[in-house]
């Protein structure tokens, strides 16, 4: 088996797309790159924020399922979300930004040697920046050139992924004979496990928690977490990985924008694994990414429908001239 390439994606969801939009363009400077439908549920927005490309695995998307409950954060999630930044430099700019635009955070932190920043949306979906500063192993992607941040302090890409978790010994199992993964380091009840490359771009950070209640999935949660593979043929390989060891799989699944493979590896948990490509430019010139909604194939003779179902939202930003913001 080859190993997983890193980080793909993470999928979240939103109590608001229209806030949700705001929040990453305007305060996070991540560009969207695709405005989509939940292939699933075509009344729900799919938004996916990236790097200025659309690289895998710089992507977090979100879903806005109407009339969702607000989710419970507790043990048996995929509790928080990372992105990385260039330095530790990086993250001082970043305090002095959330703390002008009353984003709740933590202050500069340090885990497994790495300077960080955690901090929380309008929905109480957690997240942090990582420095990059003395990080070796998958290369993160290219900021956002046109954004408002300044390219130094700039995010560009996905870092860790936190789960926590109840049954540590099983999950363990899960990650190190089924994904592949290695146990690098361990801080209090936090483990750290890399793939491939390993380094930012290719970890998870799991914590034995067995304190809390378990999570419930709602707005300001994750949805699923999502990793690399090359192309169908591995995605192939890892269906039969999977089943091997008693895991039942979606089977193949065509994105459009990638190709998927899904699997349940614990209560709650969900991950997916999805080919870098063919990616988000297929449809829209690199000026105009995420401006207008954006269907696969299989959706399009539905468009008039999907659109009387979605409302609205103005994501044009190609006229737009965002100032880069020093603090």
């Amino acid at each position: 088996m080859n190993h997983l390439k890193g980080i793909h994606h993470v999928t979240a969801i939103t109590s608001s797309a229209e806030k949700n939009y705001a929040f990453f363009t305007n305060v996070l400077g991540m560009r969207l790159v695709k405005k989509t439908v939940n292939q699933d549920d075509i009344q729900t927005y799919h938004l996916f924020f990236a790097d200025d490309k659309g690289s895998a695995g710089t992507d977090m998307t979100f879903f806005d399922f109407p009339g969702i409950q607000k989710g419970v954060h507790g043990t048996n999630e995929i509790s928080k979300t990372s992105f990385r930044v260039p330095t530790d430099g990086a993250l001082d700019y970043w305090v002095k930004r959330f703390d002008r635009l009353q984003v709740v955070h933590t202050g500069v932190q340090e885990q497994f040697g790495k300077k960080t920043l955690s901090f929380v949306d309008f929905d109480d979906q957690h997240y942090q920046l990582i420095s990059d500063e003395h990080n070796k192993g998958v290369a993160s992607g290219t900021p956002w050139e046109k954004g408002p941040i300044p390219l130094e302090y700039a995010i560009t890409g996905l870092g860790p992924i936190f789960i926590r978790i109840s049954d540590f010994r099983f999950f363990k199992q899960v990650l190190e004979k089924v994904m592949l993964f290695t146990e690098i380091a361990q801080e209090d009840l936090f483990y750290l496990f890399e793939v491939g490359e390993g380094g930012n771009g290719a970890q998870i950070i799991v914590e034995h928690n067995t304190v809390l209640p378990n999570a419930r999935q709602g707005f300001g949660t994750v949805h699923h977490a999502a990793f690399r593979v090359e192309d169908r043929a591995m995605l192939n390989e890892w269906q039969t990985h999977f089943e091997s060891f008693g895991l039942r799989t979606s089977g193949y699944v065509n994105r459009h924008f990638f190709e998927s493979l899904y699997a349940r590896v614990a209560p709650q948990i969900l991950f997916e694994l999805a080919t870098d490509g063919p990616g988000f430019m297929g449809d829209e010139p690199y000026e105009t990414l995420g401006e207008k909604l954006s269907l696969p194939p299989f959706l399009e003779p539905k468009r008039e429908q999907i659109e009387s179902l979605v409302r609205p939202i103005d994501t044009v930003r190609s006229t737009i001239t965002f100032e880069k913001e020093y603090e």
